[in-house]
């Protein structure tokens, strides 16, 4: 018995990293990557301005989401029905772009990538309601770790590999080759797991869109779990916003210095920090796991303070880029499980996208003040104050320690 429950766990787990993978791999196609062929194509630079736009789905996915917890695809189930259709659809629409000359047809090429945007969006809500749902509460900690590190490595193959790609096959070739990436997303769909627990979906639309808030605000501390959300990361989006910035003009190191270590080092270190913490959450339960990755995620912006402070230091700098990045995944690996136990499960789709959305708030609020306070105080203050901007949600999560551990019990939400 205990072999066939191991086994099955792997089963889940190895699942939610095919999707994880799946959910990455569209996003530099309509970012990064498209930006560089149009750039290589000779398009004018305000056409690649306006194609940034394209984007937008990723910010706006929640005002869809009901649909997907409302609506049943008549094939593989609610989640499962709309993952395989979503990734049919972008492999299609993946295709047809490497079809389409930017510089003939610019308008088709950014109708296409929007669609594009579009259905990763929409992807990318069943994949996180499809996880909370089928993970069981021991393993939403390593599932959100193993998911962000699927989602890191497509990142890191539509992006910097598809560039070097396109300098041998052209980016015909690479984009059909990225195209072909989305079968491995749909293996993933069509051999998951279904969620055990038998879930009853919202009957109307207007029930998949006004209960899952009457659902929500009806909870204990409500409006104290929505403060966590937003406060929990933000001494990390606060120091994240300037750190290259800082390492190139604060502290001289050159670009090519800190692509490698900030860049690569960073990447390598976010998805150990991830794993790492996703496993050791296992035996630390949410509320531990959420304060120690917390804790350490506020120190680890002390160490740039100290790399300010010091100047030019390259083992400091690799410190300090290893440390933060380690932090920040564990701290990541945990908030995921986090807005994952918060989410009913009627309304998961609806639920984790609203929670979602309004975490990134903080990164989107952070960026402005940065700059200025850097400009005025200096980067020691800077990073310093970084660390305070942490503290505020470290002593409302220990306020709600109670909450946590109560939600943690049940398993999901109530």
């Amino acid at each position: 018995m205990a072999n066939g429950v191991e086994t099955f766990s792997k089963r889940r787990i190895g699942v939610v990293f095919l999707l994880g993978f799946s959910s990455g791999l569209p996003l530099a196609l309509t970012g990064g990557t498209l930006q560089a062929w149009l750039t290589v194509e000779g398009v004018d630079l305000k056409t690649i301005g306006i194609f940034t736009l394209v984007g937008l789905p990723y910010t706006l996915k929640f005002l869809w989401s009901p649909l997907m917890d409302r609506f049943v695809p008549p094939w593989l189930g609610r989640r499962r029905g709309w993952l395989i259709l979503t990734q049919i659809l972008l492999f299609g629409l993946i295709f047809l772009i490497s079809q389409v000359s930017p510089r003939e047809t610019p308008m088709l090429l950014a109708i296409l990538a929007l669609g594009l945007a579009f259905c990763s969006a929409s992807q990318d809500i069943v994949v996180d309601a499809y996880r909370a749902d089928i993970l069981k509460e021991k393993e939403r900690g390593l599932g959100a770790a193993v998911s962000v590190t699927g989602y890191r490595i497509a990142m890191l193959i539509s992006g910097a590999l598809a560039l070097v790609l396109s300098q041998s096959m052209g980016w015909k070739a690479t984009y059909i080759l990225m195209a072909a990436f989305m079968i491995i997303g749909m293996v993933a769909s069509f051999t998951g797991p279904e969620p055990e627990e038998e879930i009853v979906p919202p009957r109307t639309l207007q029930e998949a869109v006004v209960n899952p808030l009457k659902e929500f605000f009806a909870r204990k501390a409500a409006w104290a779990l929505l403060a966590l959300i937003v406060l929990y990361k933000i001494g990390d989006a606060f120091a994240g916003s300037l750190t290259t910035a800082f390492l190139i003009r604060g502290a001289g190191f050159s670009v090519a210095e800190v692509g490698t270590i900030n860049k690569g080092l960073g990447l390598m270190a976010t998805i150990g920090g991830a794993l790492f913490g996703g496993a050791l959450m296992a035996r630390l339960g949410l509320f531990r796991s959420l304060m120690f990755y917390g804790v350490m995620q506020a120190v680890s912006n002390l160490s740039f303070m100290a790399l300010a402070w010091l100047g030019k230091n390259y083992y400091m700098m690799v410190f300090a880029v290893a440390f933060e990045n380690v932090a920040g995944g564990m701290g990541t690996a945990a908030f995921v499980a986090f807005l994952m136990t918060l989410c009913d499960h009627r309304y998961t789709a609806t639920q984790f996208a609203l929670l979602s959305a309004l975490a990134s708030l903080g990164r989107v609020f952070v960026g402005p003040p940065s700059g200025v306070l850097a400009e005025e105080l200096g980067w020691v203050i800077f990073f310093f104050i970084t660390f305070l901007a942490a503290l505020p949600g470290l002593f409302l999560l220990g306020r709600m320690k109670a909450r946590i551990d109560d939600l943690s019990s049940r398993g999901s939400n109530g």
